[in-house]
């Protein structure tokens, strides 16, 4: 599937990365970081790519955050997040507040961290803030081996 996209997302360059960087930090399933690592590889500014991969990925954590403030945990519950990793999520979240934004780019508890700092109503910039800190670490921590 990805030789297909290859066209596309050449096409597309930095746009293309961000929005699926976005469609990856929102509730869909998308894995951004191949898209990363091969626009990188196919001769795109590894700098540009790193900061559309994190503005596009934090943009959609954010939305994320914001369906948590909208809604109540019955409502979360139907669009995938569940009861059970919800309250997990809130339970690891005590204490911590929207600095737990960080760790929103965690595979399966990503979008939960997310949604229950919306639900929680955390400062919306730290939460902004500490997530864009924390998936620009992830994308800068698979492209330092790359350059290397």
């Amino acid at each position: 599937m990805l030789e297909s996209l290859v066209p596309l997302l050449l096409d597309w360059g930095y746009f293309g990365l961000f929005v699926a960087a976005f469609i990856a930090g929102s509730l869909l399933p998308l894995g951004s970081e191949a898209i990363f690592l091969l626009l990188v590889a196919m001769g795109l500014d590894p700098a540009g790519c790193l900061l559309a991969a994190t503005a596009g990925n934090t943009l959609g954590g954010m939305s994320c955050y914001w369906i948590g403030s909208l809604g109540d945990p019955r409502w979360i519950a139907r669009l995938g997040v569940g009861r059970r990793r919800l309250a997990r999520v809130r339970l690891f979240l005590r204490g911590r507040g929207a600095l737990a934004g960080f760790f929103a780019f965690l595979p399966l508890f990503g979008e939960a961290i997310a949604v229950a700092l919306g639900l929680m109503r955390s400062n919306v910039w730290l939460t902004a803030a500490s997530m864009c800190c924390g998936k620009f670490v992830r994308y800068l921590a698979l492209l330092l081996p790359y350059l290397w």
